[in-house]
């Protein structure tokens, strides 16, 4: 699910905002809520700069890609963050 735009990984993207959400203060769960957030505005926005969604099946698999984003930024930032403890 290797997405680049212009030369920037999505999934680096949504860790990166996270990361800058991190510096406000948010912490925890309300991290992961973040990540799935921007996971789901960022490849919504993906798939709508590809073609235009039109039916409920485009906007279904355009909010579902976006989750999956989310989901995905999220373990990469949980795993990074357990490894540095470790």
């Amino acid at each position: 699910m290797e997405q680049i735009v212009n030369g920037i990984p999505l999934v680096a993207l949504v860790i990166a905002l996270v990361e800058w959400i991190k510096r406000f203060g948010v912490e925890g769960k309300s991290l992961n809520a973040a990540s799935m957030v921007i996971g789901a505005v960022i490849g919504v926005a993906y798939w709508y700069a590809q073609a235009p969604l039109v039916s409920f099946a485009d906007w279904f698999g355009a909010v579902m890609y976006g989750l999956a984003l989310g989901l995905v930024a999220s373990g990469i930032y949980d795993a990074a963050k357990s490894v540095g403890r470790g």
